[in-house]
């Protein structure tokens, strides 16, 4: 079965962006794991606001992937991904059941809620930045339910950031 992995930076204080969107603050400066991970990747799951942004940095950045964005409002298709305005949680599962290579959420944080809530997320792979934004669109959007995660691992690097891995509690009680 393919999982679903959840590859994200976050601020220190828990954002994965500016309250405009903007996310000028992320080291760029090493490649933080990035190459290796995108090695396994097959499909990318966004939300619109995500897909508008990774647009405007230039060249669409996951070439060779299958792209879906997930959209109340845009449904037209384009040459990099196909928008999803449907059942969330069965057209995830239905990724999750095929063949091939794992999945990335790219995000942005209404999708990740959306994700959290129907317990589709397999793996969390956190960058966390030493930097506090002190405000911005938060990694994680309430209302959520309490859910226990198995460390499994974490990096950390010279430039302070620290990558953290959790994996998903397979059958977790209700906390």
């Amino acid at each position: 079965m393919r999982k679903v992995i959840l590859f994200i930076a976050s601020s220190l204080d828990g954002y994965i962006a500016r309250t405009s969107g903007s996310v000028d603050w992320l080291f760029t400066d090493q490649d933080y794991g990035y190459t290796d991970f995108l090695a396994n990747i097959e499909t990318v799951l966004m939300g619109r606001r995500t897909y508008e942004q990774v647009l405007s940095f230039g060249e669409y950045p996951y070439k060779g992937t299958q792209g879906f964005v997930f959209s109340r409002t845009r449904n037209k298709s384009d040459e990099h991904v196909t928008f999803i305005s449907g059942d969330l949680a069965g057209f995830v599962e239905g990724l999750k059941s095929g063949k091939g290579k794992d999945i990335w959420l790219v995000g942005g944080s209404e999708l990740i809620q959306s994700c959290m809530s129907h317990d589709l997320i397999d793996e969390f792979v956190i960058s966390v930045h030493p930097i506090i934004l002190g405000d911005g669109i938060p990694l994680f959007r309430a209302p959520l339910q309490m859910r226990k995660l198995n460390f499994l691992n974490c990096r950390s690097f010279d430039t302070g950031l620290v990558q953290l891995v959790y994996v998903r509690i397979r059958n977790p009680e209700v906390c």
